[in-house]
């Protein structure tokens, strides 16, 4: 089955007892069983739901998975990944990894006795350099955020292979309709489906896929143990922001191709970072890894933070916010929103510069776009 035909269908069928096209809600706590000890499948939605079930499947077959594991958020999904370790286990982790993790790694789970390095995985040696005898789990961001770097998944898969590290991607960024790290040897995918996979904005969410039965039976126990599910509604919305993943990531391609090529020729432009680019540093291993390069674009104004809150202030198209991946272009200034909590030197050490915007591209026509972008960095 090819990858739209996917999006629409798996996982999808008529709702037996009405024939109804779209999945039903279930909105339902709780489930009447026929007899003692025996029920329909359901018993309590935290365990289980129809509607959820539903989004599982259809998100594991995107994904190439046997498995789908859905949660109340993207954290809370990294979060179970991490209950599979006990104290004094050490994980390798992107560095330009989603702050969220980077924050739930460094100010909760060291108190645990787990322990984290980053590394720059876009350079496979300092991967295996980091490598020791208590590593568990090699953790990728690719297209990290926010400076886009991007890491060599095949390689990745025979670093984690070679030592029998589990191996899990971010591949928020990218969706299953461009890139399916499951193919490439990871052990766990993770996406927030609160980004590009429902993608109007709508919704907090979370999945990880995988083909490993023993690590789906886990990941089932956990979500049902700790209980960070997301609701039948959620679920339902996330399904109907699916069925157009194809055609949306499509024209988020494409718009995000232009603006980056427009912005890489502006006076007041230093740098643009994104993996469509030529002068993008691993261009050309998400040419050979990715189906299209997605819709995030970052770029490093003249003229640092002044620089960035005159431009966030001065759009009236491109809305200031701190998400991304939705129908709406969404512009973000690291230094004074996401990342305003770090010292000036510890951005800096992070590469978040003091100039540095991070763009959403969503699905305006790319003239209106440019027409914003120019009139707000005119006025620089």
């Amino acid at each position: 089955m090819k990858f739209d035909t996917k999006v629409v269908r798996s996982g999808i069928s008529p709702d037996p007892s009405t024939g109804a096209i779209v999945p039903p809600i279930y909105q339902s706590a709780t489930y009447v069983l026929d007899e003692v000890g025996k029920d329909k499948g359901y018993d309590y939605t935290r365990a289980s739901n129809p509607t959820r079930e539903v989004l599982e499947n259809n998100l594991a077959a995107l994904d190439g998975g046997k498995h789908g594991i859905c949660f109340s958020s993207g954290m809370a999904a990294v979060d179970s990944i991490m209950k599979l370790f006990k104290s004094g286990d050490h994980i390798i982790c992107s560095d330009d990894v989603y702050g969220g993790v980077s924050r739930l790694y460094n100010n909760l789970l060291v108190n645990y006795d787990l322990t984290f390095t980053y590394v720059n995985s876009s350079n496979p040696q300092e991967v295996e350099d980091a490598i020791q005898d208590n590593t568990k789990l090699i953790w990728i961001e690719t297209p990290t955020n926010p400076l886009l770097k991007v890491t060599d998944l095949d390689a990745m898969g025979k670093i984690a292979k070679k030592h029998n590290i589990l191996y899990g991607v971010d591949s928020t960024f990218s969706t299953p309709a461009l890139l399916r790290p499951l193919e490439f040897g990871a052990d766990i995918t993770m996406h927030s489906t609160t980004k590009y996979l429902s993608g109007h904005n709508q919704i907090i969410g979370g999945v990880l896929i995988t083909n490993d039965n023993e690590l789906g039976e886990k990941f089932k126990f956990i979500q049902k143990t700790v209980g960070a599910v997301p609701s039948p509604f959620d679920c339902w919305l996330t399904l109907l922001g699916i069925k157009t993943l194809s055609l949306r990531m499509t024209r988020h391609c494409e718009n995000a191709q232009a603006i980056a090529e427009f912005l890489e020729a502006h006076s007041k432009v230093e740098r643009v970072t994104f993996p469509g680019l030529p002068s993008h540093p691993q261009h050309d291993i998400a040419k050979d890894q990715m189906d299209g390069f997605s819709g995030m674009i970052s770029m490093e104004l003249k003229g640092g933070i002044s620089a960035g809150i005159s431009l966030m202030n001065g759009l009236e198209l491109c809305s200031l916010a701190e998400s991304l991946g939705a129908v709406e272009t969404m512009i973000t200034h690291p230094a004074t929103m996401t990342h305003a909590a770090m010292t000036p030197e510890a951005r800096q050490e992070a590469g978040v510069s003091d100039g540095l915007v991070r763009l959403s591209v969503g699905l305006e026509a790319p003239d209106d776009l440019w027409a914003d972008l120019e009139q707000g960095l005119a006025a620089l």
